[in-house]
């Protein structure tokens, strides 16, 4: 027998045991279509409705503002807490069999939400519909992970689904405009169904059924509570504070009682057999440093984003849906470095790639200083489009970081780890919404705050190159 060595893989250049090309086949065509229709609809579905809150406010008779932003939170709060139990659950009953049930439960849900007949039923719907994305967002990854050998077709795939993530917001937040203007918000759900049947039809003809398919025979039920009591009561507190102030009791109890719980679960997991995230995973040089790298990203360029639609709106008093085609450019330079990231990654090697797309992300973000009270389109579209291609490259690399090298039953769990700053990012969207309403005028503000967001995206960078540069080769 002949033992053929291939060479070490790393976060600096990511090594293959698979063939070389980037080619997916029609087979593998349709199961990235499948897997990244899953992506595109989660991301939608959270920008597609935040422009169509007014109209359900006035639909449904909420009573107040406070109570309409439920409809966004409540699908928010579930997904993030349950990250983790359903990563590890993938891992032990089955990722096809997780992925199909939760994207059956979001498109029937989808369609319980376009029936709603007052607030009790969309939140419900709603919450419903984040528990479902939970199971999806972690499921689909590992898929993917497992679907395309670690190289330059899994780098593809995963460049693909960073840029439909984007675009999914981008889409969202145009399409939410048109289609509440036109029709109105109950078709936005529809769209989701529309999608989510499409993506369950694909998932029942085309994907395979894991090879160690199980039932759990012992799962980290502590683990499971404790984890997602802390992730839940960290992203209810960073959603609310800003609305019921970071001082309230309310937000400093949610804040304090996530660190009590996170901190318990961290000790919980350390004296399981069977932890719900292995701390050895968590410890991790490529894990732990490329997550802070995605925190990073997604906190300062989804910040970033939400101070461009205040710009938009709040000093150049453009429209919704003028605001939404505003994102355009972002959204092509997303769809442009999902498609060049296998390339940039195989030409430098990831750790090269992602410290690329920080910088270039911290050159749009930190030049959006420049845009003036008057407007300035082309220099908004630069810079938007600068921040959008930077980021996407720098999220491909940063998973691609995070999952290779890894045994094929920990994919679930990194899925959710990879997913993981998608959501918790919000504590950068609450910090820079912070620094922007402390300055004197809006405008002066906003400015500060797309400063300080592109000297945080530039700490990102020593981060990368300083604990994920390669390891020496071999």
């Amino acid at each position: 027998m002949t033992t053929v060595t291939s060479p070490p893989s790393g976060p600096g250049r990511t090594g293959t045991t698979g063939p070389r090309s980037s080619a997916l086949g029609l087979r593998g065509l349709l199961i990235l279509i499948t897997l990244c229709g899953a992506t595109f609809m989660t991301g939608l579905d959270y920008s597609i409705i935040t422009v169509a809150l007014p109209e359900i406010g006035r639909d449904l008779g909420f009573s107040s503002t406070g109570d309409l932003q439920w409809v966004a939170t409540a699908c928010l709060l579930p997904t993030a807490g349950l990250l983790p139990l359903f990563g590890r659950l993938s891992d032990l009953v089955g990722r096809r069999r997780l992925f199909v049930l939760g994207a059956a439960l979001f498109t029937a849900l989808s369609l319980v939400a376009a029936a709603a007949t007052g607030p009790a039923m969309l939140i419900t719907a709603r919450a419903g519909q984040g528990i479902a994305a939970a199971m999806i967002g972690p499921t689909a990854l590992a898929l993917m992970t497992a679907s395309f050998p670690e190289g330059p077709q899994r780098t593809k795939a995963l460049g693909i689904n960073g840029a439909l993530l984007s675009l999914g917001f981008v889409t969202g937040t145009i399409g939410g405009g048109l289609i509440t203007s036109g029709l109105n918000w109950r078709w936005t759900m529809m769209l989701l169904v529309v999608i989510g049947s499409v993506v369950l039809g694909g998932a029942l003809t085309l994907l395979p059924a894991s090879a160690d398919e199980r039932r759990a025979s012992r799962l980290d039920v502590p683990g499971a509570l404790l984890s997602g009591a802390g992730l839940f009561a960290l992203v209810y507190g960073i959603s609310t504070g800003a609305d019921a102030g970071w001082t309230s009791a309310p937000t400093l109890t949610a804040l304090i009682g996530a660190m009590a719980l996170l901190g318990a679960f961290l000790v919980a997991e350390s004296r399981h057999s069977a932890p719900l995230v292995p701390l050895g995973l968590l410890g991790r040089r490529t894990v732990k440093w490329s997550a802070l790298v995605g925190l990073i990203t997604f906190s300062m360029c989804g910040g970033a984003t939400l101070l461009l639609s205040l710009y938009m709106q709040d000093v150049l008093g453009w429209s919704p849906l003028a605001t939404g085609f505003g994102f355009l450019a972002e959204g092509a330079a997303a769809l442009l470095a999902g498609a060049l990231a296998s390339r940039v990654i195989a030409a430098r090697g990831t750790t090269a790639a992602m410290v690329t797309g920080l910088l270039v992300q911290a050159a749009g973000t930190g030049a959006m200083v420049l845009l003036p009270g008057d407007g300035n389109l082309p220099l908004l579209l630069l810079t938007s489009g600068l921040m959008g291609f930077g980021h996407v490259l720098a999220v491909v690399a940063f998973i691609s970081t995070l999952t290779s090298g890894l045994r094929d039953d920990e994919q679930g769990v990194a899925g959710s780890l990879a997913q993981m700053p998608q959501f918790v990012g919000a504590i950068g969207v609450a910090g820079l919404a912070a620094v922007a309403g402390s300055g004197g005028s809006l405008l002066t503000g906003l400015h500060t705050a797309l400063l300080v967001a592109g000297v945080t995206v530039l700490a990102g960078v020593l981060v990368a190159a300083v604990f994920l540069r390669p390891a020496p080769q071999r």
